[in-house]
Parts: structure tokens; sequence; C-alpha cells
């Protein structure tokens, strides 16, 4: 009997110590540690705000690769290979709708007025975006698809230097932390299309190739960088009507010199001409929908963000081009995604411009300031009533 009322004894203590351990910490005790942790990461990771990047830079991924299969097709099924003039078409459907909108406004942000102030600077940033595009899709004839993708991202690290000297942002440790696992989801990427197969031969001369994505990388970042700096300060049409119009110029005189030829050899049919729509609706998209998500996040968190295009393209070309599946595809695309919901998670803060401090000493504007201040001052009147109804009035 005693053993037995021992044991009882014993289950009721233990069952007294799990239930206190189960219990909720009493007020004013700081739950543990872990708790507070993942507290913190659901209350930073689980916003509205993160989802809606998440879903804008992914819908700018799949224009990407809208525009990448389309492109491949071309080349591979009908030997079409003409990247200046599928960004000529772009630019003018650019040109058509938003510099049409332009031309129709009035007063100071007219189209007019635009070209009168800043056409210049609109001139150098077509050049800018019109060249970006070139040099990248050349590159592809002279080094490898491996090189291409490791070296593009060139940009980001380019694009976040001129954010901090041009746009005067300033990054914390967690963003060069998620720019760093982004770049580790890249290397993830390529080290699966090397086990796939899919590094290529190398290209007629690999140098002038590398120097090529690099240029281009650098050219994005500038279009990139200009392109926040325009639709936060003044209007999403302002940017797109001008690159339309400049973008259009650039373009259709270069494709006149280096394309013409090229376009000629092409046979015509249905299926070409509705890969080039597809094309131009893709970059239409891209080009319409850049802005608005750059307005709401910011130039190198769209460029992190769209890091997944290229995985779209390969698992469209799974069933298109036949490429073999890697489960490294997979992770480097959590691993992307991982690192661009890092960056997202703490915005970056802008510093504020230096103030030219007062001088101490008034000079004569300021003393003729401070008399018309005195002189404006309505002086204090006080009445005064005594026994003798007589009115006495004085003035401060």
């Amino acid at each position: 009997m005693e053993a037995a009322g021992a044991a009882e004894a014993g289950a009721a203590v233990a069952a007294q110590a799990a239930a206190g351990a189960e219990a909720p910490p009493p007020p004013g005790i700081a739950p543990p540690a872990p708790r507070r942790l993942l507290a913190l990461l659901r209350d930073k990771l689980c916003t509205w705000y993160i989802l809606k990047t998440i879903l804008l830079g992914q819908m700018l991924s799949l224009f990407i690769c809208g525009t990448a299969v389309t492109s491949q097709y071309l080349a591979e099924h009908y030997q079409v290979n003409t990247p200046m003039f599928q960004s000529f078409i772009n630019y003018s459907l650019l040109l058509l709708v938003y510099t049409t909108m332009l031309a129709f406004r009035t007063g100071g942000d007219s189209l007019l007025q635009i070209l009168k102030q800043r056409w210049w600077k609109y001139i150098l940033l077509g050049l800018a975006d019109v060249e970006a595009n070139y040099t990248i899709v050349k590159a592809y004839q002279y080094t490898t698809l491996t090189s291409v993708q490791l070296l593009d991202c060139f940009g980001i690290p380019v694009l976040m230097a001129l954010s901090w000297f041009i746009l005067r942002a300033r990054y914390r440790l967690i963003h060069f932390i998620a720019v760093a696992v982004c770049l580790l989801g890249v290397g993830t990427m390529v080290g699966a299309d090397i086990l796939a197969g899919r590094q290529d031969s190398e290209g007629s001369d690999v140098v002038i190739g590398d120097v090529l994505v690099l240029l281009g990388a650098s050219l994005y970042a500038i279009s990139n960088v200009s392109e926040e700096y325009i639709v936060k300060n003044l209007s999403r049409v302002e940017f797109l009507g001008m690159v339309g119009l400049f973008g259009t110029i650039i373009s259709g005189l270069q494709l006149a010199i280096l394309e013409h030829k090229d376009i000629m050899k092409i046979q015509w049919n249905w299926k070409i001409a509705l890969l080039f729509i597809v094309f131009a609706l893709c970059m239409f998209g891209l080009y319409s929908f850049m802005p608005v998500v750059i307005k709401v996040t910011s130039a190198t968190s769209v460029n992190l963000g769209i890091l997944t295009a290229d995985l779209y393209s390969l698992f469209f070309g799974l069933f298109l081009f036949y490429y073999k599946f890697s489960g490294l595809y997979i992770l480097s695309f959590v691993v992307i995604m991982v690192g661009f919901i890092l960056y997202c998670s703490t915005p970056t803060r802008t510093a504020e411009p230096t103030t030219v401090p007062q001088p101490h000493s008034a000079g004569l504007d300021n003393a003729a300031l401070k008399l018309d201040e005195n002189d404006s001052e309505t002086p204090a009147v006080a009445v005064q009533f005594t026994k003798g109804e007589s009115v006495v009035v004085s003035t401060g």
C-alpha cells in the first residue's frame, strides 16, 4: 500500500511538472528566445507588402521568360536572329501608346516642355537602354550560357552603388546578406546547368563575350536607376514615353545599319509572325509594369526578384527544347526567393540632404527683413478709465 501511494504521489508530481511546462508564461515574463524569434520572423515576413512584392516580381520574371522562350524558339527552329528588330517593335509600341499620351498633355508636363527641358538626358537614357538589350543578346554569340548567367549578376552591385550615390539609398547588413544569398542561388542554377549539360560549347571569343555581358549589365543598372528616379520624382508615363520615342529612333537607325540583311532573309509565315507578336507583347508588358513595381519597391529589389526568370525559362525548356531536369533547379529557386524575401523584409533608408547652415550675423537683407517685421508689428494699446470719466490711452 505504501509503495502504491508513493507511486501515485510521484505520478501527481510529474503531472504537475508537465502541466507547468505546457502552461503559458505568467504575465510580465518574456517568452523563450526561440518563440520570440519565430514571432519576429512572422511579423516581418508574413505581411501583405512582402506577398505583393513577390507576386509583382514573379510577374516580371514571367514576362522575361516569355521573351527568352520566343527568342530561342525563333533562333533554333527558324534560324531567325534579329534582336534589334525585336527591340524596335517593343519601342515602337511604347511610342504608339505612351508618347502619344504625352502628346495630348498640356502644361508643364507636356511632350514639348519635357523635350525642351530634358531632351539630351532622355537621349542618353534611350541609348543606354537600347545598347543594354543589344549587348546581352550579342554576347551569346561569343561566350557560353553559363558565363552570361554569372556575369549578368554584375549589374546588381553596380545598381546598388549607383543607388547609393544618385538615389542616396542607404543599405543595412541584411541587404548585403540577402544579395549574397540570391547570388548563391544563381550559382546553384549554373551548377545545375553544368550537370544537365546545358553549359554549351565555348563561343568564338570568350573574352569579347564576357566584356559584352559586363557592359550590358552596367548599362541595365544605369537604365534601372534612372527609371527609379524618374518614376518616383516625375511620372511613369514620362519615362515610358521618352524611352519609346528615343528608343525607337536609336534602335531604328541601328537596325537599318546592322540587321537589314537578316530581316530580308526571314521566310515569313504565321508561326514566325505569332512568335514576334508574343515577344513584343511580353516585352511591352515588362516595360509597362516594371515602373509600377519599382515605385512600390526599388530597382535593386526588382533585379533580385527577376533572377528567377532563367529558372522559368528552364522549366518551359523541359517541354519545348527537351532539357534535362535537375533537382538543383528547385533548390536554386528556393534560395533566390529566400534572399529576395530577406531583402524586402527591411526597407532601405534615404540619406537626408545636407542643409546649408544659416549665417549667424545678420547681413543687409536680414536687417531689412527685421525692420519690416518691426514695422508690421501692431503697437499694444492700453485704455484706462479714471474717476473723472477721462480716458487715458497709452501705446507700448
